[in-house]
């Protein structure tokens, strides 16, 4: 008896050759399939959207080449924003990306860890703080659910709809991240996504009009953005008011 008849015996009784042959085909498939994911064919050939990366990313077609999936900048990750991607994402199994909604990064580890972490360069060790990071831009996506451009203030937990999101606050504790559940709010005019945003100075809210009685007031993106996502976290509204958009640059910036 062959090994093939012997592997697909069951009780003394052989599969019949149709089932046989549609079980070998399907087996096949599976591992051309998951062949050419590993391989870094797939990310290419079925690009759905484009992701946002992990700080320090070369160019996408850079970064898969260079990229071999190990896991090691999720590991270093000290809120838990880098995830790696599933097969049934069309997008290339075990590559790495940011769902700012759920978690952006908030660069609690003061450096870069995921890029010191990172063996082959595809987050590229020319990055050193995080005002080299370009990750992509955030742009107010929705002003009509903006809480600071109705002129409404924020009690509470800043999202409540999911209590496992960390933040690193400085005044609570200088070198681990809590969850937002921990941190309630009671601001006059909402502004989290300035109060709490990394950088310095990438978002600043303005006035709607000059209007001395208007409190309302629009959350304004500047240059020095890095697109980490963490306003896209925080802001209450649901959707999100602002959003990051991936891989996106200023003009005159060098391209991710």
């Amino acid at each position: 008896m062959s090994l093939f008849d012997r592997l697909f015996e069951r009780n003394g009784k052989k599969l019949k050759s149709e089932d046989r042959r549609r079980l070998l085909r399907s087996t096949v498939a599976a591992g051309l399939f998951t062949g050419l994911a590993m391989l870094g064919f797939i990310p290419v050939v079925r690009r759905w959207r484009e992701r946002l990366r992990p700080p320090g990313a070369l160019v996408e077609h850079e970064f898969l080449a260079a990229c071999i999936k190990c896991g090691q900048c999720v590991q270093v990750c000290p809120v838990k924003a880098i995830h790696l991607a599933d097969i049934d994402e069309g997008y290339g199994i075990g590559t790495p990306y940011i769902d700012a909604r759920k978690q952006g990064c908030d660069f609690s580890c003061d450096a870069v860890q995921c890029v010191l972490a990172c063996p082959t360069g595809a987050l590229s060790h020319d990055i050193s703080t995080k005002d080299q990071v370009r990750m992509g831009v955030a742009r107010l996506a929705g002003p009509d659910r903006c809480l600071a451009r109705q002129g409404r203030g924020f009690k509470g937990v800043a999202r409540a709809d999911d209590s496992t999101i960390l933040h690193r606050y400085m005044s609570v504790n200088r070198w681990k991240p809590i969850e937002l559940a921990e941190h309630p709010y009671d601001l006059e005019l909402c502004d989290l996504c300035v109060r709490e945003c990394p950088i310095d100075g990438a978002i600043t809210l303005e006035k709607l009009t000059g209007e001395p009685d208007d409190k309302r007031k629009t959350p304004v993106v500047h240059q020095s953005c890095v697109g980490c996502g963490f306003c896209e976290t925080i802001c209450p509204a649901q959707p999100a008011a602002i959003v990051v958009d991936a891989r996106a640059v200023w003009p005159g910036q060098h391209g991710a």
